[in-house]
């Protein structure tokens, strides 16, 4: 994880606070920010993570799913973003994340058509329409927060099996609806 970490790992502690009805807001506004920020090089810019779903629980930070052609192509956006007040945090094959320096919105910067952006908006929106998976999700994160994690990246990656098993669910309802 050092590898791709900017500035090495971080200790903080995590925490979850119930959903504020001002994140939608704020991510409105940064997403002004962005759009001007990088121009026709944004192809997208989604709202993603637990602070957009509302009634989910979630760690105050703000997450921000932005597609270009090529991540890997910095020159497109990466200058434009650290003009607008961002910060380089992981830079890692297929994905970037800057985030502000008061460490309260995270974006994430992938490749259009990356399995990844799929997983981000599936898992939104199925948080979003189902109320089981979202108290089990929240449920989850909570217990979670209770440890100690040398970095937050350690804290997401302990999520992987219970956001696996809501994205199996939320495809095999999907496909069941579709297939009617």
């Amino acid at each position: 994880m050092d590898a791709v970490l900017i500035g090495g790992q971080e200790e903080r502690p995590i925490v979850i606070v119930d959903y504020d009805s001002v994140w939608p807001q704020f991510f409105d506004q940064l997403a002004s920010v962005i759009k001007e920020a990088v121009g026709d090089g944004a192809l997208s810019i989604e709202h993603i993570g637990s602070t957009s779903v509302p009634g989910l629980a979630a760690k105050p930070i703000i997450d921000i799913l932005l597609t270009v052609k090529d991540v890997a192509d910095e020159d497109d956006y990466l200058g434009m973003l650290e003009d607008a007040g961002f910060v380089l945090r992981v830079r890692e094959a297929g994905h970037h994340m800057m985030r502000s320096p008061s460490k309260d919105v995270h974006i994430h910067v992938f490749s259009a058509g990356d399995a990844v952006v799929t997983n981000y908006l599936d898992l939104r929106d199925w948080l979003r329409a189902d109320e089981s998976d979202r108290t089990l999700y929240a449920t989850t994160k909570r217990r979670l927060a209770q440890q100690r994690w040398s970095d937050m990246n350690y804290y997401a990656e302990a999520k992987t099996d219970v956001i696996s098993q809501i994205l199996s669910r939320a495809r095999t309802r999907r496909e069941g609806r579709t297939a009617t």
